[in-house]
This record gives C-alpha cells, sequence and structure tokens, in this order.
C-alpha cells in the first residue's frame, strides 16, 4: 500500500508577509483610507519581531501584518492608532522587553518598557500614509478638463461622469481611471454609500442644472446612509444653491448633510476661466489634506460661499 507524506502547511516568510502587508496598504490607500504603517527596523536581543516585520493599521480600524504578537504589539498597534487620530506623530521608537525597564539601550537612547521576559529591544519606525485624492467629476467640460489636467500634475486620481458619452472619452480625459456614461439616475442605482466611498471628493459641474439637481440630491441620500468622509460639491450661483437646497429639504434630506455641501466649489479668488476656477477648486482640496495632517477639525459648510465665513 502506497502511504503519501504528509504534506505540512508552511506559515508564510517574513518576506512575503512583509509583502503582503505592503500591498494591503496600498490597496487601502486606493480606496481613499490613509494608512500608518510600522516597520522594525533593529532588534537586539531574544525578541519576536524580527527586522523586517510590518504591521499597519487603516482609518477604518481595520489592520495587516505582524511585528511579533503580544505586548509590543499591542503597544504598536495603539500608537497606529493614534497616528490615524492625529494624537500622535510618526517617528522612531523604542521598546525593551522585560519586566524592569533599563532606560537606555547600548545606544543610548531611552526606551518603552514592556512587561516581557525575553530581555531584548526592538526599534521600530512608524509613519503615515496619506491617500491621494480621487476626485468624481460629475460633468466632462471645460472646468473638469482643467482640473483634470492640473490633477494629473498633482499625481491625483481622477474620474469622469456625463450623461454625454464624449464627454467621457479618452479624448477629454486621457488620464482618467474611470469614465461613467450614465444618466443620475441609473449611477445612483448601481452605487452605495459604501462603494461611493472610493472617492475623496465628488464634484458636480454638468451642463444642464436639473441633471446636477438630480446627482446631489441622491447622493445626499446616501450620505445619512453610514458615516460619510468623501467631500461633496458644486459649480454654482447663490440661486442655483437655493434650488438645491429647496429641493433637498422637500425630499426630507437632513439638515446636517445638506451643511456638508460645498456651493460653489473652490477658493474665493474671483476665477473665471475653466483654468482659473481649475485653480481654486485644487487648491481648495490642497488646503483640507493639509488641515486634516494636521489634525484641525474639518470645515464645516451650509451654503453658498459658507467657506469664506467659516
Amino acid at each position: 500500500m502506497l502511504t503519501l507524506p504528509q504534506t505540512q502547511t508552511k506559515e508564510p516568510s517574513g518576506d512575503v508577509m512583509t509583502a503582503r502587508t505592503m500591498a494591503w496598504a496600498l490597496e487601502k490607500l486606493d480606496l481613499g483610507e490613509c494608512v500608518a504603517l510600522a516597520s522594525v527596523v533593529e532588534s537586539q536581543g531574544s525578541v519576536p519581531g524580527k527586522v523586517g516585520a510590518k504591521i499597519a493599521v487603516s482609518e477604518n480600524g481595520e489592520r495587516h501584518g505582524t511585528v511579533g504578537g503580544a505586548g509590543l504589539e499591542e503597544k504598536v498597534i495603539s500608537h497606529l492608532t493614534d497616528i490615524i487620530n492625529r494624537d500622535a506623530s510618526p517617528g522612531i521608537h523604542r521598546f525593551q522587553l522585560r519586566k524592569e525597564a533599563i532606560q537606555n539601550t547600548s545606544k543610548g537612547i531611552e526606551a518603552t518598557p514592556l512587561n516581557s521576559l525575553c530581555g531584548g529591544v526592538v526599534t521600530i519606525v512608524s509613519e503615515f500614509l496619506n491617500a491621494s485624492p480621487h476626485v468624481l467629476l460629475a460633468g466632462g467640460g471645460h472646468c473638469a478638463i482643467a482640473i483634470g489636467k492640473m490633477a494629473d500634475v498633482l499625481d491625483w486620481r481622477i474620474s469622469i461622469m456625463d450623461t454625454r458619452e464624449e464627454y467621457v472619452s479618452e479624448n477629454h480625459h486621457p488620464k482618467a481611471i474611470e469614465r461613467i456614461h450614465s444618466s443620475p439616475e441609473n449611477f445612483l442605482k448601481q452605487e452605495n454609500s459604501t462603494s461611493l466611498a472610493r472617492f475623496t471628493h465628488i464634484l458636480i459641474m454638468g451642463h444642464d442644472w436639473a441633471i446636477d439637481q438630480n446627482l446631489l440630491l441622491g447622493i445626499m441620500e446616501k450620505m445619512q446612509d453610514k458615516e460619510w468622509n468623501t467631500t461633496v460639491g458644486t459649480i454654482g450661483s447663490k440661486a442655483k444653491w437655493n434650488s438645491f437646497s429647496s429641493a433637498a429639504k422637500e425630499k426630507g434630506i437632513d439638515s446636517s448633510v445638506l451643511n456638508q455641501i460645498l456651493c460653489p466649489i473652490g477658493v474665493d479668488i474671483s476665477a473665471e476661466s475653466p483654468e482659473e476656477i481649475a485653480i481654486a477648486v485644487c487648491a481648495q482640496i490642497i488646503d483640507e489634506r493639509a488641515r486634516s495632517l494636521r489634525g484641525e477639525t474639518k470645515i464645516k459648510h451650509s451654503g453658498w460661499r459658507s467657506i469664506q465665513t467659516e
């Protein structure tokens, strides 16, 4: 009787785990989530975390990878979570794995004590990875084309949506990563609050105010489903905003959702040409991201030009 040798499932090697953790972090960044990452860069003595080991935490609290488990990993996860919440800064951290801390390592640098019998020292570098903006331009006309060109210079991702097929074409938007030729109604049927979260910004700038209004109202309804982090804004005059806000109230959309909408989008620099509008819009996104990195509370908005009075 032939007996086949038993096969053993091997744990992934350190290099494989590191690659998987980096791939996971990149996937989260592609989804628009920021990530805090920790890497073991030095180890002394008997320690579980080897050089090169990585662990990552996303802004939604998910994590991937390991730096050795036990008390060390708990401390590192807590630190990465604080970085995500802007309660701590990235940097170099050393952990002493013994009950009674030796306050100075061999290099004379203070180490955080951990309740462990290992007796070694682990040095970890933490960093914050901020997702590049992924902007949905709902309307593919002159302003969207200008924004797309500037976004390419800034290495941002752009998706384009329009009811007119030619305006989502590669000819008009050669750098777009998504081309959505659809009515607002069909688009909204295919999307939910979770899928829309792939966009950091949804900017409505169509050629027809009624199309813009239908899209905006549908998005605002989805904004009520869950915690919403995507910035939503629209190009428009005060009269256009009054029409949008009245229609939203008639549909029973909560004022807290309405107050999150930017109208008009862009910093107030008296922009007129598509290129000037693109500068104003991109400057606003840059400012918003800088505020976020500094841990500042997101500016609240409540309608036409309110951003200037906050």
